[in-house]
């Protein structure tokens, strides 16, 4: 028998990116560095090629029956230049050596001064990159029968919970995402990118009132990844959420402790402080962080990381969108400001190196510093403790949207699980508690932090410019002083 020799993952990966996105179009390296001679014709500082396949599906149940099925295949080729701080793109549905080269054409306009005509050889190089998930395709993992089954199954569970479940919506998410990065430097990159999300939504009814509760969860990962355990724990999040929320009562308004849980609650600090520490507003001096690496931003013990190096994690790349590897980033350590999170351009802008945070919603989009993974390090108290410590406030353990303003630092959030606590005690959970607060000074206001950091279920999504980009957020339970709750009491 012949052994089978497998491949490096990283070759495996351009091997599958060749497959898919070059080699139906009668493309090969060769037609790509052409391309790239093309733009740098003109004097330009960046270039890149980024070619992009992507399968979806999706299934959705409601009343017992799935009422919706979707699938989708899109695939395409964004061309970039980038001049200074101007940036050219096109791109196209049509991957093609014609449609390439005219774009290539069209985005090298941005400088007006010419090459020398002599286009510089660069040498072919395969760019590092991370092993953090299979490569496997999750839509087919599973076959429709099976994952109309799973959605039944989720559904008929949350039902025999409690009598009081009136509605159980549930939905399944797939993606197969593959894509290609060649840059002007010869370098090239690929990625192959699974990502699933199993939701539920379930409304309790009670003497004519209802409330809702959610749940749910998903990663880089097959659809195998939603075992009867899983499953159980979502649907019981969603089921004792509605229950919950059936017994609150307007919030207090008023300035005051906050306490909040561990995990999802991250969501605040990822949009009050992580947007604030992208490169781009920080090179334009938009953010109220701006021009202070270096001083304390936070109390003692804040520690707040990016990391796109967490294995099958929703917000993880084994190379980012410019063809960068993901690295682990330590932004604010025990309190100091350390850095930004970089895509290329504002990188080179800035004087910095890339911190593998250049990512884009698709081909049909320029890559922008974003957010990965975003978490608070945990601390050494009991999160019972925090809790134990509020004389009169706040204890939020689940959110709905918000709000920030990256100059200012002002966020407003509401509260879609929280509970009113007075000497130590939880008495009650309330409802319509919306938290309003300033990012930096939020953080300063840190006194106690848990021992029990928890990252999120894996259900973030993180909107920027109009794009969207999956992202994972985590922290521990957190205690912070003086915040305005904006209530309904």
């Amino acid at each position: 028998m012949i052994p089978m020799i497998s491949r490096e993952p990283t070759l495996e990966r351009l091997a599958t990116a060749q497959r898919l996105l070059l080699e139906p179009f009668g493309l090969d390296e060769t037609h790509l560095a052409r391309a790239l001679a093309e733009i740098r014709a003109h004097k330009v500082d960046d270039a890149d090629l980024y070619f992009q396949y992507t399968r979806s599906e999706g299934w959705s149940l409601e009343e017992g029956i799935v009422k919706t099925g979707s699938f989708s295949i899109d695939q395409g080729v964004g061309v970039r230049a980038v001049s200074g701080e101007k940036t050219a793109f096109a791109y196209s549905d049509d991957i093609s050596e014609a449609s390439l080269l005219d774009a290539a054409r069209t985005v090298r306009t941005i400088s007006s001064a010419r090459g020398s005509g002599r286009a510089r050889v660069h040498v072919r190089k395969v760019a590092a990159g991370r092993s953090l998930y299979h490569g496997q395709d999750p839509i087919s993992s599973l076959d429709s029968k099976a994952k109309v089954e799973l959605l039944e199954r989720a559904e008929k569970l949350a039902r025999s919970k409690d009598p009081r479940v009136a509605q159980v919506m549930a939905g399944l998410a797939s993606e197969y995402d593959v894509v290609m990065v060649a840059r002007a430097d010869g370098t090239l990159a690929a990625d192959v990118r699974p990502l699933v999300r199993l939701s539920i939504t379930v409304i309790a009814e009670q003497h004519g009132r209802r409330e809702m509760g959610s749940g749910g969860g998903g990663g880089r990962l097959g659809l195998s990844y939603f075992d009867d355990e899983r499953i159980e724990t979502y649907v019981s999040d969603a089921v004792n959420a509605a229950l919950t929320n059936l017994e609150s009562r307007p919030a207090p308004a008023g300035e005051m402790t906050v306490v909040l849980g561990p995990g999802w609650p991250g969501i605040l600090l990822h949009e009050a402080i992580g947007h604030g520490l992208e490169g781009d507003f920080n090179r334009k001096g938009s953010s109220a962080f701006s021009g202070r690496v270096g001083q304390r931003v936070a109390a003692k013990g804040v520690t707040v990381l990016d990391d796109g190096t967490l294995s099958d994690r929703r917000g993880s790349l084994n190379v980012d969108d410019e063809g960068n590897v993901s690295q682990r980033n330590v932004l604010i350590e025990d309190g100091i400001l350390r850095g930004y999170i970089q895509d290329s351009l504002n990188a080179r802008l800035m004087g910095v190196a890339p911190t593998g945070n250049g990512r884009r919603e698709s081909y049909a989009h320029v890559p922008m510093p974003r957010m990965t993974n975003t978490y608070m390090l945990g601390g050494d108290r009991a999160p019972e403790e925090i809790v134990a410590s509020i004389k009169k406030g706040l204890y939020a353990t689940n959110f709905g949207g918000g709000q920030v303003d990256i100059t200012s630092g002002k966020f407003v959030f509401s509260a879609s699980e929280a509970f009113w606590v007075e000497n130590g005690k939880i008495l009650y959970p309330v409802k319509g508690a919306t938290i309003v607060g300033n990012g930096p000074d939020a953080l300063t206001r840190v006194t106690m932090i848990g021992n029990d950091m928890k990252l999120d279920t894996g259900v973030g999504t993180c909107g920027k410019e109009g794009q969207s980009v999956p992202v994972g957020v985590g922290q521990p339970t957190l205690r912070i002083d003086g915040l305005t709750v904006g209530g309904t009491a």
